[in-house]
């Protein structure tokens, strides 16, 4: 018979502070067999573990990873957090709670009042829930009050009475729904409290769930974590001063290891499966929710986009005319197919809703940006103007962008000038309301050089030693980890040269750097903190705790989703970028200044959007590298790039800034060479050259 246990209070990496246990990116990466590290999913599914709960400090940061990585690999998820409650003894020293999701009236509840805790209840860097908040807001929730709970304080401060009545409170809120827990991790004062919380449970007839707090998930990790919570402290390791709240017991135990410590509990044990059965959250993914866009009596949102784009088409013509070799009839036939997939795949809502916002910003001389990414291949979207490109002049494909056999999101990623981003923010929040959008959560993780000196900074070595060794790690390739430099990751044995040769010297022949490097390589890649996404916003169609958590910079600035980018949507929010460009502002002020300049002579002002694509002084310009602060074609290797490609046309800054990329960078050479002729220009099969004819027989876009 198998041993009957379940992991109920696990903190993650996304706790921030105190756990080194990593939650796959990916829900795949759950699968032992895919894993890039060692996770939480990938050991439960090694150590048979039916369910498992995440109990992150004060946050719902990786709850959507989790769940999904979770059901992904057979394990029944349950979602919970590790909360505060505010002291009315000492606001210095709040109380905890774990709270798990019975059901999705739970989860909703959970969210809001852990966005709640964020935005009103801040204290030194913690957000705290007031007691007076569990009264009407805990429907659907379980709560598991241990050694540092209020009854914990209560009890260790031998003020048992009072325990009781709080024992007492909590099960008002809860009813069957609280549990005591007691834990064995040899922690201070933990017995004494295990002693008189199970006098407490018999006499209150309270289910008690026997819980190893887990931090780590090997017992040999518990190193590790102790530097992670020296670094978030600013402690060192041998600092005898430094507080020491964890034991090495807090990893996660396979159950017969559990049932062991246990023995004489099995009911403790047992109750851990019961509590985990009554937990039943159903999250659906796969759908998406857009705010109601306001249209006009009579339409719907299909007619409405039809009629606009329609009208749109007809001033886009009078004024730019036909692309060279297109009909009037090829226009109109492919607004009409755009609209048609449109329609069907029920996103005309999600069009209308940017070109709102990019009129509004226009109106107001807000510089918007002409489109970028695939979002320019779509017609609708030039007649609507979110972009300002004739696909069909340039021969973009609107498949690119939105295909029937691949649902999903659109993503117009809109530029705006720098200084006035805000303001569109703003003007979205007023239309559809604040508390239905926000910006989004993004994380920082611990990257290689600096983890390498924050764990140098923890084990007390000399600043010089642990810099040196931490400059061995090259600036380029961004993305190079320990792991690779050291040659042990998959990586690095497909792409030797990411192994840095010198890095690997040091940790075979100095025993400190070998130390040093060790402890970062189980700490890199961890989320260190949380922070503001660039771009992202969301709009929901109802208030956004509906969907997910909020979350608040410490002071109660800068509100964010607790879920990131990939989250919301996975949840079912669409993402809107509102990306801050400086090019946008230096080109904004140019223009104000030669408008001033020229008003001043009773000149015209200059129209930026006249402008000829075709002007020999400008391509004069490209051709000598002089583009300190054009975007995309200020860096070093792009210039020498420019100085070798001449170009003389529109479609080689496309091809050239198409090329310079990781991927297509080995076709460059060839391109210049055929331009200038220094190379026969071939094809693959005569039936190409009308396609490839303007690339110099080189497929670099997409589209060909």
């Amino acid at each position: 018979m198998p041993i009957r246990y379940v992991h109920l209070r696990a903190h993650s990496e996304y706790s921030l502070r105190d756990s080194t246990i990593r939650i796959p990116e990916k829900p795949e990466y759950g699968d032992p067999a895919k894993a890039k590290h060692a996770n939480l999913i990938s050991r439960a599914v090694e150590l048979g573990l039916p369910a498992l709960a995440l109990t992150d400090e004060s946050n719902l940061f990786a709850q959507i990873k989790f769940y999904a990585a979770a059901e992904k690999a057979g394990i029944k998820p349950i979602v919970g957090c590790d909360v505060w409650i505010a002291n009315i003894d000492d606001a210095t020293r709040p109380d905890r709670l774990t709270l798990l999701c019975r059901d999705h009236a739970g989860y909703l509840n959970l969210a809001r009042l852990i966005s709640r805790a964020w935005l009103e209840g801040q204290h030194a860097g913690r957000a705290q829930l007031q007691p007076e908040w569990l009264e009407d807001a805990v429907a659907g929730l379980f709560a598991i009050a241990g050694r540092d709970s209020v009854i914990g304080r209560l009890l260790a401060a031998q003020r048992e009475r009072d325990a009781q009545d709080n024992l007492y409170a909590l099960r008002r809120h809860f009813g069957d729904g609280l549990y005591l827990e007691v834990t064995r991790t040899r922690r201070d004062g933990e017995e004494a409290f295990n002693t008189h919380a199970l006098q407490l449970a018999a006499r209150l007839d309270l289910p008690v769930l026997a819980s190893n707090d887990v931090r780590f998930l090997d017992a040999d990790d518990f190193e590790a974590h102790e530097a992670r919570v020296c670094i978030q402290q600013g402690h060192q390791l041998s600092d005898p001063r430094r507080p020491r709240d964890y034991s090495p017991e807090q990893w996660l135990k396979p159950a017969n290891a559990m049932a062991e410590l246990f023995a004489d509990l099995p009911e403790a044990l047992d109750n851990t499966v019961e509590l985990a059965k009554r937990c039943n959250l159903e999250l659906s993914f796969g759908k998406y929710y857009l705010p109601a866009f306001p249209v006009p009596p009579k339409h719907t949102l299909e007619t409405w986009i039809a009629d606009q784009a329609r009208e749109g088409l007809e001033q886009r013509l009078a004024t730019m005319g036909l692309a060279g070799g297109h009909t009037r009839d090829d226009y109109v036939s492919r607004l009409e197919l755009e609209l048609d997939v449109i329609g069907k795949m029920g996103f005309a809502g999600y069009f209308l809703i940017v070109s709102d916002f990019i009129r509004w910003a226009k109106s107001r001389d807000i510089p918007v940006g002409p489109g970028r990414g695939s979002g320019a291949g779509s017609v609708v979207a030039w007649c609507l103007r979110i972009t300002d490109l004739d696909p069909l002049r340039f021969g973009l494909l609107f498949e690119r962008f939105l295909n029937p056999e691949r649902v999903s999101m659109p993503d117009f990623d809109v530029d705006f000038c720098m200084e006035r981003r805000d303001e569109v923010i703003a003007y979205v929040a007023d239309k559809y309301g604040r508390d239905q959008v926000s910006q989004i959560i993004t994380y920082g993780s611990m990257a290689a050089k600096a983890v390498l000196r924050d764990c140098g900074r923890v084990l007390g070595m000399p600043y010089g030693q642990v810099d040196k060794i931490a400059k061995l790690i090259p600036r380029m390739p961004l993305d190079l980890t320990l792991s690779d430099a050291l040659g042990l990751s998959d990586k690095s044995k497909k792409e030797p040269d990411r192994v840095v040769r010198e890095f690997c010297d040091v940790y075979e022949q100095d025993d400190d750097a070998h130390t040093l490097i060790d402890l970062a390589l189980k700490l890199e890649g961890l989320t260190r903190n949380a922070g503001k996404h660039a771009g992202g916003v969301v709009i929901a169609p109802t208030p956004l705790t509906d969907f997910a958590p909020l979350y608040s910079e410490p002071g109660g600035a800068g509100v964010v989703t607790q879920y990131d980018k990939n989250d919301v949507e996975t949840v079912g929010l669409v993402k809107f970028d509102f990306l801050g460009l400086r090019t946008l502002t230096i080109i904004d002020w140019a223009v104000k200044a030669i408008n001033a300049r020229r008003a001043k002579t009773g000149e015209a002002p200059l129209d930026i959007a006249a402008l000829t694509l075709d002007d020999p002084e400008v391509f004069r310009m490209f051709r000598e590298a002089r583009t300190v602060a054009v975007f995309q074609f200020e860096g070093g290797g792009m210039q020498r790039l420019l100085k070798d490609a001449k170009p003389d046309r529109f479609e080689d800054l496309i091809a050239l800034n198409s090329l310079f990329r990781p991927g297509p960078m080995d076709l460059i050479p060839s391109y210049v060479a055929r331009k200038h002729g220094r190379e026969p220009v071939t094809y693959p099969d005569p039936r190409v050259e009308p396609v490839l004819r303007e690339t110099f027989g080189i497929m670099v876009y997409q589209e060909q």
